[in-house]
């Protein structure tokens, strides 16, 4: 199963934002989504789960947990905008997925993914813009982060 990670939109879907997702299965929004125009325009290409970030304090945003764990492609994906605030993953979890600091990045600790997939928004100081995928296979869970402009 191909999944679609993307974190800290602020209100601003890129045109490659969403030609980067075309053809995932399930598309997971890691906060900060800004607008809830933005979730809506996801839910046109996939399936999204989302959570609620730091800047997603207007009424539209109280539908929107602060962590959820879902299942997809037989894996675990816990969500929650600042891993800071994760003191251990959830049992059974194979992955964590966040956002927050807009700097994308990957590892594995103790056999548990974290992944952030960086800021797909408005460009913070001169860090990239991007966005990952994750497949889910036999073998475990396969991640890319992909840039979004040169």
């Amino acid at each position: 199963m191909r999944i679609g990670v993307i974190s800290d939109t602020h209100g601003l879907l890129r045109p490659e934002a969403l030609a980067a997702l075309e053809g995932v299965a399930h598309i997971l929004h890691a906060g900060d989504v800004g607008k809830p125009g933005i979730l809506e325009a996801l839910e046109e290409i996939a399936p999204v789960t989302a959570i609620r970030g730091n800047v997603d304090t207007a009424p539209w945003a109280a539908a929107l947990p602060d962590t959820v764990t879902v299942k997809l492609g037989g894996r675990r994906f816990h969500m929650l905008h600042d891993v800071k605030e994760l003191t251990a993953p959830p049992p059974g979890a194979d992955a964590v997925i966040f956002g927050h600091s807009h700097k994308p990045g990957a590892e594995a600790r103790d056999g548990v993914l974290y992944l952030n997939p960086g800021s797909a928004g408005p460009r913070r100081f001169r860090l990239p813009v991007t966005l990952a995928v994750v497949e889910t296979g036999p073998e475990g869970l396969h991640h890319e982060i992909l840039p979004l402009l040169d």
